[in-house]
């Protein structure tokens, strides 16, 4: 299926590649690096807590009705709320803190497990849900662009 740049599950898999890029970053880092290893820290935090919200208020209430698999979209809710919890330690921390490296892996390591469950199993049934992916797109892309500027 041809997929449009700003349609929703498009905009969620460029998230996703944006964040493993740059936990692919912050592992280059060496431990001398905490100037760095904060700020692609935080990055990587502000990023998910935007794409989460975006999820959350938007992509999944938008289908879970359609996609009929809702232990799939529960589940996905408990992963948020686990990622939320590492994000929150994270940005309490300082890179120098005990663990510091060890939540960030951690927090990469299941980011890598959501996102292959949300592309594997629950895009695919959005996709074939009939959803419009475009109309849906663009009210994420309006609450992205929302939540971005506060954080800024």
């Amino acid at each position: 299926m041809k997929t449009k740049a700003n349609d929703a599950i498009a905009m969620l898999e460029a998230d996703h590649q944006k964040v493993k890029g740059l936990f692919k970053d912050f592992e280059a880092l060496s431990d001398r690096s905490k100037a760095s290893k904060k700020k692609l820290a935080d990055q990587i935090c502000n990023e998910l807590r935007i794409h989460t919200e975006i999820e959350e208020q938007i992509f999944y209430p938008a289908v879970r009705g359609p996609v009929k698999d809702g232990d799939l979209m529960d589940e996905a809710l408990v992963e948020h709320a686990s990622a939320k919890e590492l994000i929150a330690q994270i940005g309490d921390m300082d890179p120098g803190d005990d663990l510091y490296d060890a939540k960030v892996k951690v927090l990469s390591e299941q980011i890598e497990h959501h996102v292959g469950e949300e592309e594997g199993d629950m895009f695919p049934k959005v996709r074939k849900a009939g959803i419009d992916l475009v109309a849906l797109g663009e009210q994420m892309a309006a609450l992205k662009e929302t939540l971005s500027a506060e954080l800024v």
